[in-house]
């Protein structure tokens, strides 16, 4: 089965790099078909789609919040990685990695399997 896993800091300095790792198994991230997306959801507030990675290597992202994002995959390691720059207070929340097997630029999604989520918190 497919399972997703986030990875990394949990607690990042204002004005900082966010950096965060999805490590996939069950299925490779170059299968036919399967997109990878980051979502967040801040405290209180709804799910946010940030960006996605396709099976290709072809990046999407948020026009919300593409000056900030970038977004990479190790396909050796069957992993996607996420960059937020530039982070303020207001990216504090719980980011989820995620597959789709399409291209989905929602929140929530059917179908879509989910990693367990981390929580970033950005603050000094």
């Amino acid at each position: 089965q497919v399972q997703l896993q986030e990875s990394g800091p949990g607690l990042v300095k204002p004005s900082q790099t966010l950096s965060l790792t999805c490590t996939v198994s069950g299925v490779t991230i170059t299968s036919n078909s399967l997109y990878w997306s980051w979502i967040r959801q801040p405290p209180g507030k709804a799910l946010e789609w940030m960006g996605a990675i396709d099976y290709r290597g072809s990046i999407y992202y948020n026009p919300s919040l593409k000056s900030r994002t970038s977004i990479s995959r190790d396909t050796s390691k069957n992993q996607f990685t996420l960059q937020l720059n530039s982070v303020t207070p207001e990216d504090t929340a719980v980011y989820y990695c995620a597959g789709d097997t399409g291209l989905i630029t929602t929140g929530q999604a059917t179908g879509r399997k989910w990693g367990q989520g981390t929580q970033v918190t950005v603050s000094s």
